[in-house]
């Protein structure tokens, strides 16, 4: 069983930076997805960035450009490093994990092409507030 804890959240500047970690315990994220999901008051959480197995990345339009995801070489630590914070990037921003055959398996109901959604993974961190003002 993965537990998730996010770590870096904090209040910035526009045009600032910040850098999220999600450190996994119980097991490493070896075969695993993870990805970083925002959500802010009344919205939909949505998807940010995601980083498989195999290192390949993933990220929104919102982000492409301005957030990197990255594992650490131990395998339990992702990274998000974020630079040129906009106030729209305000929300609370959760780690996620899960299976990378899970992942995939869930995505390829929705059809080719689609995107990451926060249904896709099982696994859960509690969150980690981003402010930019």
């Amino acid at each position: 069983h993965v537990q998730l804890v996010e770590s870096g959240g904090g209040s910035v500047q526009a045009g600032g930076s910040l850098r999220l970690s999600c450190v996994a315990s119980g097991e490493s994220y070896g075969r695993a997805c993870v990805g970083w999901f925002r959500q802010a008051p009344g919205k939909e959480r949505e998807g940010v960035a995601i980083i498989g197995s195999d290192k390949a990345t993933h990220y929104s339009e919102s982000v492409e450009g301005r957030f990197t995801i990255s594992q650490e070489n131990n395998k339990n630590t992702v990274n998000l490093q974020m630079n040129s914070l906009k106030p729209e990037d305000t929300a609370m921003y959760y780690c996620a994990a899960d299976a990378c055959a899970a992942v995939h398996g869930r995505m390829n109901t929705r059809g080719a092409g689609s995107t990451p959604k926060a249904t896709d993974f099982g696994y859960w961190g509690q969150g980690t507030q981003v402010t930019v003002s």
